[in-house]
């Protein structure tokens, strides 16, 4: 069997057709989560710069061993996944460093993306939600994971988790591009409000 054949690699689509992850099952892939938002961003990182190769490939989120892909083009996703597995195998076939020493570096400290959220959310995202009852708070950090309760008119909302990716992670981001992922931490069955109308 070829070493290129030992390296699985799984696409999981996500709820925005522009996005998907690919999971890469290989021992020792990676550790730690960098994002990525331009080739120039990517220089001496072979992986990153092999991604960003591919026409139409415009954001890369790494999450250990877990590509988290935006496309800019109308490419499908299974046309653009055999260019994404063929490039990321020959890059960890290399041998060489995959992402380089100093990206790491250069992610915002727990402590920074926790100052920034909740600042974020003290001036653009309650004063907008509580006008529908609702209430943001953040949870926890866990290196560029950010987790998110939601309360009052958003706990057990339906319209939660548009609020939560279309309204607060797209603020997130605008501001802090490194946080790989925006999750819900909310008990959306109890509370004082679970059915708020």
């Amino acid at each position: 069997m070829s070493a290129d054949a030992q390296i699985k690699i799984t696409g999981e689509p996500t709820m925005n057709p522009d996005v998907c992850k690919f999971v890469v099952d290989h021992p020792g892939f990676l550790e730690g989560s960098f994002n990525f938002r331009n080739k120039e961003m990517a220089k001496d990182s072979p992986l990153l710069e092999a991604l960003f190769d591919i026409k139409g490939i415009k954001n890369v989120l790494v999450s250990g061993n877990v590509l988290t892909i935006s496309k800019s083009n109308s490419d499908s996703w299974p046309e653009l996944g055999k260019k994404i597995g063929t490039n990321v195998r020959e890059a960890i076939i290399s041998g060489k460093q995959l992402i380089a020493e100093d990206h790491k570096s250069k992610l915002p400290t727990e402590e920074k993306i926790r100052e920034e959220i909740e600042k974020i959310f003290a001036e653009e995202i309650n004063p907008y939600i509580s006008s529908h009852g609702g209430m943001a708070e953040l949870t926890r950090v866990e290196g560029t994971k950010v987790y998110v309760r939601l309360s009052g008119g958003c706990q057990g909302c339906a319209s939660a988790n548009v609020t939560l990716k279309s309204g607060i992670e797209k603020a997130i981001r605008a501001k802090l591009p490194e946080v790989t992922e925006v999750l819900d931490d909310t008990d959306h069955a109890s509370g004082e409000n679970p059915y708020y109308t």
